[in-house]
């Protein structure tokens, strides 16, 4: 099958099934793009979900327009981002009016009540698939999630990730910087740190 095809599938299936907003659509993105498809490693969907934080725009969206121009080019890139976005465009388009109209009603309550944990889950899922790769190298996030019995040896701990994760946690709740400061300055310490390390 054509890979445009493909990427149009795909996304189509992911903006059709997105509830909840942007992050929703990360456990379902990593689901086709890392699971299904393997279009992408693990490493590169975490790579991407970094940039499409730090650029304009939800971050959805920009995770299907960065996943498609890594699978296929600016043709991908274009595909995986306007049949993300078609079903949810058509969706609004045609439940707006219904929804204001039955949003007091038990059964409107009730379904949304059931949705909302579910993408809390969702978007924990894939916050842990994430944390997971960032922390541990692929050997040792590929035997967390799938739940072996892992061997100290076998485990190597990114301490970097570690550290930056913790001071970034701490610095966060205490001084309350925004999530660009936070980016901009764990990414230049990190690559400082980096290149020292290699130094010695």
């Amino acid at each position: 099958m054509n890979i445009y095809i493909r990427l149009i599938i795909s996304f189509f299936q992911i903006g059709l099934f997105t509830y909840g907003g942007g992050y929703a659509a990360l456990p379902l993105i990593k689901y086709h793009c890392v699971d299904k498809m393997h279009w992408l490693t693990m490493t590169e969907f975490n790579d991407i979900l970094t940039i499409s934080q730090m650029t304009p725009g939800p971050i959805g969206i920009n995770s299907a327009t960065f996943t498609g121009f890594t699978v296929a080019g600016f043709g991908g890139a274009f595909c995986a981002t306007f049949f993300n976005v078609l079903p949810s465009f058509i969706i609004v388009v045609l439940l707006a009016k219904i929804y204001y109209k039955y949003r007091s009603l038990d059964w409107m309550r009730g379904i949304m009540l059931g949705l909302n944990p579910a993408v809390v889950a969702m978007i924990a899922s894939a916050g842990l698939s994430v944390v997971y790769t960032s922390v541990f190298n692929d050997t040792g996030a590929e035997y967390i999630i799938r739940g072996i019995k892992l061997i100290s040896e076998s485990i190597n701990i990114n301490l970097l990730s570690i550290t930056l994760f913790i001071i970034g946690f701490i610095i966060i709740r205490k001084f309350k910087l925004g999530p660009v400061t936070m980016m901009i300055g764990t990414g230049f310490f990190g690559t400082v740190i980096h290149y020292a390390l290699k130094l010695l």
